[in-house]
This record gives C-alpha cells, sequence and structure tokens, in this order.
C-alpha cells in the first residue's frame, strides 16, 4: 500500500504516517503506530471513536491493520496537510485571504459540535490544536488524531479523568488544576479558543513592556477591545476583513474564559460565528493565569502533558514530546 513506506508525509510522539495508495487508485494516509502505542489502548480508542464518525469535518477512517505488535490506521489523504504548517509559516498564511481563515474556522467548529452533541454519545477530543486539523483538497478542515478522546453518554455534565490530556498551550486549565472547575466538552472549547487565537496571529506580535517582558496576550487583546480601539490584525486592509478578525477574536476570548461555566458551547459559538460582529459582546475581563504562571501558557509548544498524582497528593507534570 506504501510500496515500502517510501513517502512519509510525518511524525509524531504517536509514530510515523505514510501516503499510501489502494488497489482502486484511492489515495489514503497510513498512521503506522510506534513503540508508545505497544499496549493498543492508543489504537484501539482511536478506532472506538471515530469508527462512529461520519461527518465533513471529520478525518473519515478507511480501515485499519493489525499484525503481532505492528499497529496502522488509514485515512483519508488530505492533499493540503495540516493547519499547523500554513499558521506557523507566516509566508504561507499571509496568503490566504481572511474568507479562507473565516471558512476553516467555522468549519472547525462544527465538526466540534456534532463530536459534543450530534453524536448518540458525546466525544470529548482533547486536543484540539492546528496539528490535529487536516485540510483536503479545497481545504475544507477535518478534525483528526482521536487517540486521547473520551467517550462518555450525551447528556453528561463532567468526565473523570485519572491524568490531564491535552497539548501545552491549548490544553484548558481546569485539566491541571481541579479547584477550577469540573472536566466537560468545556475543554474542548478552551482549545478552540486557543486556536482561533493562533488563527488570527494575536499572539504573533505581543508589544513589550518597558521591563522587556511581553504581556500574557489575552490580557493585552482585552485592553486593547475594552478601549474601544482596533487590533493591528496581520493582513486585513479591508473593512471586512478587519470585521471578521474582530469576530475570531470576540469569540476566542468567550472560549478561553477560565471558569468553563463561562465558556459557550460550540452550538454557541457558531452562532456567534455566523451573526454579526456587531452584536457581540466582550466577555468581562477575568484574570487568567498568576503572574508566575504566564509564561507556561504559551502556545508555542507541540509538547503533550500529563498530570500525575505522587503518594503525597501532589502535581506532576510529566512531559510527553510531540504526542
Amino acid at each position: 500500500m506504501t510500496k515500502n513506506f517510501e513517502d512519509k508525509l510525518g511524525q509524531g510522539g504517536y509514530g510515523s504516517v505514510y501516503k499510501g495508495k489502494l488497489r482502486s487508485g484511492h489515495f489514503v494516509a497510513v498512521k503506522l503506530l510506534g513503540k508508545s502505542g505497544a499496549d493498543g489502548q492508543d489504537f484501539i480508542n482511536e478506532i472506538a471513536t471515530i469508527g462512529r464518525i461520519h461527518h465533513v469535518n471529520i478525518v473519515h477512517l478507511v480501515g485499519y491493520c493489525a499484525e503481532r505488535s505492528k499497529r496502522a490506521l488509514i485515512f483519508d489523504f488530505m492533499p493540503n496537510g495540516s493547519l499547523d504548517k500554513y499558521v506557523f509559516q507566516r509566508e504561507k498564511y499571509t496568503s490566504w485571504d481572511w474568507d479562507m481563515k473565516f471558512k476553516i474556522a467555522v468549519g472547525v467548529a462544527r465538526g466540534m459540535e456534532y463530536l459534543h452533541h450530534g453524536c448518540d454519545i458525546q466525544i470529548l477530543h482533547f486536543d484540539i490544536k492546528p496539528h490535529n486539523i487536516l485540510l483536503d483538497d479545497k481545504f475544507v478542515p477535518k478534525i483528526s488524531d482521536f487517540g486521547l478522546a473520551k467517550l462518555c453518554a450525551a447528556k453528561k455534565e463532567a468526565v473523570t479523568l485519572t491524568a490531564a490530556r491535552g497539548t501545552i498551550g491549548y490544553v484548558a486549565p481546569e485539566l491541571i488544576n481541579r479547584s477550577i472547575g469540573s472536566v466537560s466538552y468545556k475543554a474542548d472549547v478552551y482549545s478552540y479558543g486557543m486556536l482561533l487565537m493562533e488563527m488570527v496571529s494575536l499572539n504573533k506580535n505581543l508589544p513589550q513592556n518597558k521591563d522587556g517582558s511581553s504581556k500574557y496576550f489575552p490580557n493585552w487583546i482585552y485592553d486593547y477591545l475594552n478601549q474601544s480601539r482596533d487590533i493591528d490584525i496581520e493582513n486585513t486592509d479591508e473593512n471586512d476583513d478587519r470585521k471578521i478578525g474582530r469576530k475570531m477574536t470576540i469569540v476566542a476570548l468567550w472560549c478561553i474564559q477560565m471558569c468553563p461555566d463561562s465558556r459557550p458551547s460550540m452550538n454557541k459559538v457558531l452562532d456567534m460565528l455566523e451573526g454579526g460582529v456587531e452584536h457581540l459582546q466582550i466577555p468581562d475581563y477575568t484574570t487568567y493565569v498568576a503572574r508566575n504562571e504566564e509564561e507556561s501558557w504559551g502556545t508555542d509548544s507541540n509538547d503533550s502533558i500529563s498530570v500525575l498524582h505522587d503518594d503525597n497528593g501532589s502535581n506532576i507534570i510529566e512531559i510527553l514530546s510531540n504526542a
């Protein structure tokens, strides 16, 4: 299928992805799990989750292979790769018009809304980030990588986790500190808000304080919006572009509220995105993180985290690179 794995598309903590071709001529992406998935849990989890999903904004599972210790997942091939290849490469991303960025943002939101409320069971992804948003030949976004996903009852308000899951910079604060609130689908909403921040590129050119340090960017955005000032959003020449950028910014601020209960559902997110920007209210200012924690919530890392508990009851953050 892959001609002896000759065309490598990418690699992560889970293993490697190769381009393949079925006998029918259909191109696929073959995700070959590495040793980290030897226990089979991530493999079974992803098949059980994505195998029951059929949505235009969710990657389609074509099949899977399992032979001895070797396991592979076969997906539709996405010729335009993942969103991170555009968001983190400015020369590529600035060539996109704002209609394209907005359509991708809405497409991801629709896929997440389906996961949370459109299935017969609620699916929490727990790793929404640009790296896990694939783009087909028409740049339609597809949510991928369900290795960290959790299934729960459709109307269940909270889930129990023995360890945090997600990626630094996108993981919701309640997954790190349970005193903030219960863990629910609102954790995905937080991750989506951080993804929007990346798409608007607001955290790329932060103004520095007099002492040379950068201000935590949601607080900086609040200061500008509350003073009725226009944020200098990259590559926005037309008024309509500024409206799109402002809309995505305000929605992102709602999504990354510290308290999970203050964040909107993905149904509400779609209503805000598809409505007029003049009807959007800026959420109340809240203190997101303590001053000495601000750097730990940056979005430049692609490391996944797990929070373990030792015998003394303290939290230990374990870094799992590129998971």
